[in-house]
């Protein structure tokens, strides 16, 4: 495919995936607006979620390292039907598109576009500091995931993630006179959660603490850690109040409510019109009862990072909650970035499924005389060489000793630097991304390949030690994108950079003119 048609597509709003199947660090270097990033050796682990319908168009590339025409018939040997290759990859792109840095893109390209129209009130560090030192009627409301906010937040912070905002901050500031103030990591959660209340008709002096806690860092003050401080319970006094107004701002928005008749034609229209059916509440809520075939996703993420759970540009998407207030506000916002979305309540599907739905993948490939049992390597480990094939930081955090870090994509370069002559045993997290990597390992060397049953989690659930404090990479670790704006042990250098990036992507995003974004 071309392209040209590519855009055309894109702008048409006709459904098609843009994988990347280069690794996530190259991809957060160069990659057009609604490439998802898939790398090679994830295809058979994460492809069936990205993209559940397959007859959907997918287009795969690469920046000419090969990658790309040996994706296509892994693809095909998922069941996809219309599988094209970008002509001329990245480099081809670039001569008619933009290229766009860093990850998730779209999400906080539309959040600096909405900054830019609405004109979201925002603070300073030093402005948001003083008024949380001197006013006491004032909430700090974290609109990051949980575990973020665990990690570092901000004097006063209590976690809220983004979608829960319009449905609980009522509760939490019930007198108009309370001051808030939205805080995330960088901008696009304080930008969207701050707007979402304001949108949602609070009347409160409403304020998104201007690039987020990498801007209170740069600031040179101190974060907390390790706090706990959440709102779960479901609001009483406000809920009311706080569902006519969600009511009243989708419906101007245009956001549909489906009854049961359309959601049951949406499903048996899914062979030719991809679906995601997406469950917007928190977590714990989605575990203790869901509609059958409905997936977690919390609202504040799924606008925050919508390409990680939708792969398909142009599909339709239908979300649930049990209140009438996340689902309205979280389809709002994709409303407005372009997508396709409805919303449908316990009225229509019930949450009665406790089930957790696993990530859909293909049946492992036979093994056979391939397969080797924790104990058999635990026995033979001295005559063995182990490649890790897990993620970077997964290999980092712990790992079978002596294993190196191998990326699968790598095989052909890597898989003659590892030691020794002997058999070489693959592992994965749990052994399935080792499994289906036996084939390019043995295809790239001469030596015995063996794949290690259950992964490194069988062999730390038998008990047997792992090591953390030595490490070999045999492969660049560039297979994950080290986030600017997580965790505590970021470059100021970095974060700054970030933050310069993020100022310039709506001139960027207009230069480009393939989003259909359009903010009411």
């Amino acid at each position: 495919m071309t392209p040209t048609e590519l855009r055309r597509r894109w702008r048409a709003g006709e459904e098609v995936a843009l994988l990347d199947v280069r690794e996530e660090g190259p991809y957060s270097l160069s990659h057009p607006f609604f490439a998802v990033s898939l790398p090679l050796s994830q295809i058979e682990l994460r492809m069936l979620d990205l993209v559940p319908r397959l007859s959907a168009p997918v287009v795969v590339y690469d920046d000419g390292e090969g990658y790309a025409a040996r994706a296509v018939p892994r693809i095909r040997a998922l069941g996809y039907r219309d599988v094209a290759v970008l002509d001329g990859g990245l480099k081809g792109y670039a001569r008619v598109g933009e290229v766009f840095r860093d990850v998730n893109v779209p999400s906080k390209a539309f959040g600096e576009l909405v900054e830019a129209i609405r004109h979201t009130p925002s603070l300073s560090a030093d402005e948001a500091k003083a008024l949380i030192e001197r006013e006491s009627n004032l909430v700090v409301l974290d609109a990051r995931r949980f575990e973020e906010y665990r990690t570092m937040s901000i004097p006063r912070g209590v976690s809220v993630p983004g979608g829960e905002l319009a449905f609980r901050a009522r509760e939490i500031a019930p007198s108009a006179e309370t001051t808030i103030i939205v805080n995330c990591a960088g901008r696009t959660r304080s930008i969207i959660g701050t707007q979402s209340l304001i949108n949602a008709g609070l009347p409160n002096r409403i304020y998104a603490l201007r690039n987020g806690t990498i801007g209170w860092t740069l600031a040179g003050h101190q974060v907390e850690r390790g706090r706990t401080a959440r709102v779960l319970e479901r609001p009483k006094a406000s809920y009311p109040a706080a569902l006519a107004d969600a009511k009243a701002w989708a419906e101007r928005v245009g956001v549909g409510v489906l009854d049961a008749a359309t959601l049951a034609r949406y499903r048996a229209e899914a062979e030719v019109r991809t679906l995601y059916c997406l469950d917007v509440r928190t977590p714990e809520e989605h575990a203790a009862g869901h509609p059958a075939g409905f997936i977690s996703a919390p609202g504040g993420q799924l606008v925050q990072a919508t390409d990680e759970w939708v792969g398909v540009r142009g599909a339709r998407l239908v979300l649930f909650d049990d209140d009438g207030v996340r689902a309205r506000m979280t389809a709002s916002w994709l409303k407005q970035m372009g997508w396709d979305v409805a919303i449908v309540g316990p009225d229509v599907v019930a949450p009665t499924d406790t089930s957790i739905r696993a990530a859909r993948r293909p049946a492992l490939p036979e093994i056979d005389d391939a397969a080797i049992s924790v104990a058999q390597l635990a026995a033979e480990a001295a005559a063995c060489t182990i490649a890790d094939l897990s993620r970077s930081p997964a290999y980092k955090a712990g790992h079978i000793p002596g294993a190196s870090f191998v990326l699968a994509s790598r095989f052909a370069q890597d898989l003659v630097k590892l030691p020794g002559d002997g058999p070489i045993v693959l592992t994965s997290a749990d052994g399935a991304e080792a499994a289906f990597a036996l084939a390019d390992a043995r295809a790239a060397t001469t030596r015995e390949i063996r794949v290690l049953s259950g992964g490194t989690r069988a062999w730390t659930e038998a008990g047997y030690t792992s090591e953390a404090d030595h490490h070999v990479w045999i492969s660049p670790s560039d297979d994950v994108y080290k986030r600017p704006y997580e965790g505590t042990d970021n470059a100021a250098e970095a974060m700054q950079a970030y933050i310069d990036w993020e100022l310039q992507l709506v001139a960027q995003l207009a230069n480009d003119s393939v989003s259909n974004f359009h903010v009411v």
